[in-house]
């Protein structure tokens, strides 16, 4: 029957992604660190071959053998222990993000079936969770998922990206009008930064599911579409970012610089809470403020909420 195709287990083809995702992540790790950066001697002046650290040199820096560093790059992580991890950190200089992602792509490679195959479904907030963002007056507020898709939001968060919202898919999605919509490098005034850090947070959340069906689709959507995104793709940047400072241009208001605070939700670690403010006194903080008297006075569509 033409429809059993999708259905078929193709846990062999999903690891096969993640070693790949293992090779070109150390490639990429090593490739940025030169012998000086790790403290190694360079005899002869001879021309090097390859950019950043050979191979050998990583081993050397993790303390392990050549052949068994190269079984890792090719995504052989078996009897990968604590100390041997730490040593390759070390050698390659990785960050927190950067090493909880090596850690989440080992523990892919060493899965040996695919989970069961579940239709998707769309992420719920909970009652309690909007309104207490219904109740953080003045202060725009948001729930997201790992896949960047914003789950429900305040009024004064739904005006703010009004640009984001006029998607008519639900629910809106960052990394889609990040690169696929047109107004986003006027909405941003930081465009690059910003492109960049949603790659990265994109790399991340792969590593910790890479059996996410939606996930997958965005990135191929993504891959497809955009050359922008495929080159940052290629880069294998990872990133934890909970705090920093969001430069906008709203069409409404114009220019806000507005600091941002992540938070992770204890009822479902894959959803966070994102809250913008602005420096008191500040002309972010008057452009906030009309934002939000424009809201109060303006009849315009609130977000479709996800909440049970």
């Amino acid at each position: 029957m033409a429809g059993r195709n999708d259905d078929r287990d193709t846990s062999g083809d999903l690891r096969g992604d993640v070693r790949t995702d293992i090779r070109e992540f150390l490639t990429t790790r090593r490739a940025r660190i030169s012998p000086e950066q790790a403290g190694l001697p360079i005899y002869g002046g001879a021309r090097r071959r390859v950019s950043g650290l050979r191979r050998e040199e990583d081993a050397l820096l993790a303390g392990i053998s050549t052949e068994y560093y190269t079984r890792l790059e090719r995504g052989n992580a078996t009897g990968m222990s604590e100390g041997v991890i730490d040593g390759i950190a070390h050698a390659l200089q990785l960050d927190e993000a950067e090493r909880t992602h090596l850690l989440d792509l080992l523990r892919a490679a060493g899965t040996t079936r695919r989970p069961p195959r579940r239709r998707p479904t769309p992420q719920r907030v909970r009652p309690t969770v909007q309104r207490v963002l219904d109740s953080m007056n003045g202060t725009p507020a948001f729930v997201l998922n790992g896949r960047l898709d914003v789950l429900t939001a305040n009024a004064l968060g739904y005006a703010l990206f009004a640009p984001i919202y006029a998607d008519p898919v639900r629910p809106p999605n960052n990394a889609r009008f990040v690169f696929l919509d047109p107004h986003a490098g006027e909405f941003f005034r930081d465009w690059d930064t910003v492109a960049n850090v949603t790659v990265a947070l994109l790399r991340a959340e792969v590593g910790r599911d890479p059996y996410d069906r939606q996930l997958s689709d965005l990135i191929g959507e993504l891959s497809t579409r955009s050359e922008d995104f495929r080159g940052r793709w290629a880069a294998h940047n990872v990133r934890i970012h909970t705090t920093g400072i969001k430069l906008l241009h709203h069409p409404v208001v114009g220019d806000l610089d507005l600091p941002f605070e992540s938070f992770p939700l204890a009822s479902d670690p894959s959803q966070s809470l994102l809250t913008y403010t602005a420096e008191p006194g500040s002309p972010s903080r008057d452009a906030l403020n009309l934002l939000a008297s424009w809201t109060a006075t303006t009849n315009i569509e609130q977000p479709a909420s996800t909440s049970d």
